[in-house]
């Protein structure tokens, strides 16, 4: 046998270079087969927890019995937000560097009633529990769409700068157009600031954090759920963006955060609900109709 003590060849610079595109190339296929709507059929095979009869999750997280309440401006009080629909489109862009003039409760409450807002709900029998006619119910409508109205999203609200409230960390609470106080902490808007990777929180008059409960899209939807969340928080957040433009506000959509940290700020488990978008709002300098770049 010849024996040599010649090296093998190493592979050829260009190949090296292909093999990790090869696997970010597969990682990439993977992620496309999640946007694509190919498994409808699978689907209607499958027994979900809808088919079985198990009662759907609660349209809202409950609260707290002694929790600090306060009352918004109810969506036929309000008297903002009439800017004609075209001209809110054409004006759209991302904001991302606010005044310092706080927004007002009315202004809170349409932005609110705008992107998560009940626009109808289930009649109730006389004296019987709200949840109890919601469990009973099919859906409860709101102002924006939601794959077969299962509105999957709990709205966390940092408040900054709102003329009558206390700066703190608040839940949107629909069902009652209520805000419910979950933590007053003085270092909250650094915390967040750094979750959302130090963009725009700190000069925001509130920053909107949406958590995804996704057993309540799944209890229907089952492995169709993921594509529906995404497609749903896109939804809401142009909703936010047109009615900020209807008020002189302004906001910037952010899906760069920091999971675990927003997770942790909310104190939400990052397994049943977890943070989904993240978006700064607030008064602008440029005038209505302004272009500034996205």
């Amino acid at each position: 046998m010849l024996v040599t003590s010649k090296k093998p060849k190493s592979p050829h610079p260009q190949a090296r270079a292909r093999t990790p595109r090869k696997v970010q190339t597969e990682h990439m296929e993977t992620h496309r087969r999640f946007l694509k709507s190919n498994r409808w059929e699978e689907w209607r095979r499958l027994e979900t927890d809808q088919k079985k009869g198990v009662p759907p999750p609660p349209p809202q997280k409950p609260y707290p019995e002694d929790a600090k309440l306060i009352s918004l401006v109810s969506p036929e009080q309000l008297t903002i937000g009439k800017m004609p629909l075209i001209e809110a489109i054409r004006n759209r862009r991302s904001r991302r560097v606010y005044t310092d003039e706080p927004f007002t409760l009315e202004e809170l409450s349409f932005l609110l009633w705008a992107t998560q807002g009940i626009s109808k709900m289930t009649t109730r029998d006389v004296g019987e529990d709200l949840y109890k006619a919601l469990a009973r119910s099919r859906a409860v409508l709101r102002t924006v769409p939601s794959g077969g109205a299962r509105h999957p999203f709990e709205t966390y609200l940092l408040v900054n700068r709102v003329a009558g409230v206390e700066p703190g960390l608040y839940r949107y609470l629909p069902l009652e157009n209520k805000l419910c106080l979950l933590s007053a902490d003085p270092e909250l808007t650094r915390k967040v600031h750094e979750a959302n990777y130090e963009q725009y929180v700190e000069n925001s008059a509130v920053t909107f954090i949406w958590t995804a409960i996704p057993y309540r899209t799944e209890w229907r939807y089952s492995i169709l759920s993921p594509k529906c969340i995404a497609q749903d928080s896109g939804h809401m957040c142009q909703n936010l963006y047109l009615a900020c433009e209807a008020i002189g506000a302004g906001t910037c959509a952010v899906g760069a955060y920091d999971q675990e940290k927003m997770d942790k700020v909310l104190e939400v488990d990052g397994k049943e609900e977890f943070t989904i978008y993240v978006a700064p709002a607030g008064k602008v300098k440029s005038p209505v109709g302004s272009r500034p770049k996205n």
